[in-house]
């Protein structure tokens, strides 16, 4: 049996008690849990789980193992505390959100182009693509449709696609419905102002970058 994994249910949700249901030294694993692994380009939680540090949450299937520091005291059914760093994880998700609105927006409007990568931090998210000449020219395009989204607060729902597989999705009814697998936000409106840039890594691949106005 695999991880409850509370950070769908709850994005919000700051603490939990919970169980520890397994110790292989350094590395636990959980009944239920809030805080979320590196997934699909979003960078995990920091926080601690028992008042021990997570170094490291790292996903295998369907089951998340935190690793936690050598002198760690914890057993398997022992009762836990988890907390996470609000701030942190709530500039994620906006952040994503804004990275999975550029990137709708771009498929949408210029027929699907092959994104290269993507990665989301606290501090900036980033989507590339294989695209010709500097894709800062389709700015003008792309920022007034996503501005019109956030400005609309639209609510963002999120579910299973499947829910054996843990394959999850987000919908915005009339804009789109993607399969994402990370944390959401309940609204668009929680984003703020996107701001992008470009960036060149090298001959037709280009780089979107996506900060927030403070």
């Amino acid at each position: 049996m695999s991880v409850k994994k509370i950070f769908w249910d709850d994005p919000y949700k700051t603490s939990l008690t919970t169980t520890v249901t397994g110790v292989k030294e350094a590395r636990v694993t959980l009944s239920e849990t809030i805080f979320y692994a590196f997934s699909g380009g979003q960078q995990p939680d920091k926080g601690s789980i028992g008042g021990f540090a997570v170094l490291q949450a790292q996903k295998d299937g369907t089951e998340i193992y935190y690793t936690l520091p050598d002198h760690h005291t914890l057993s398997a059914g022992d009762t836990v505390e988890i907390l996470i760093d609000w701030n942190r994880r709530y500039r994620l998700m906006k952040l994503h959100f804004a990275a999975e609105l550029v990137l709708e927006t771009m498929y949408q409007k210029f027929d699907r182009p092959e994104k290269t990568g993507a990665n989301i931090t606290p501090q900036k998210a980033r989507v590339d693509f294989r695209w010709e000449g500097p894709v800062s020219s389709v700015f003008p395009k792309l920022l007034p449709d996503i501005q019109s989204i956030i400005a609309a607060d639209l609510p963002i729902i999120s579910g299973f696609e499947n829910e054996r597989e843990e394959l999850r999705y987000w919908e915005i009814k009339g804009f789109a419905k993607v399969l994402c697998g990370g944390t959401h936000l309940k609204r668009t409106g929680e984003i703020g102002v996107v701001q992008l840039r470009r960036k060149n890594n090298g001959k037709g691949l280009e780089r979107i970058e996506i900060t927030l106005a403070e």
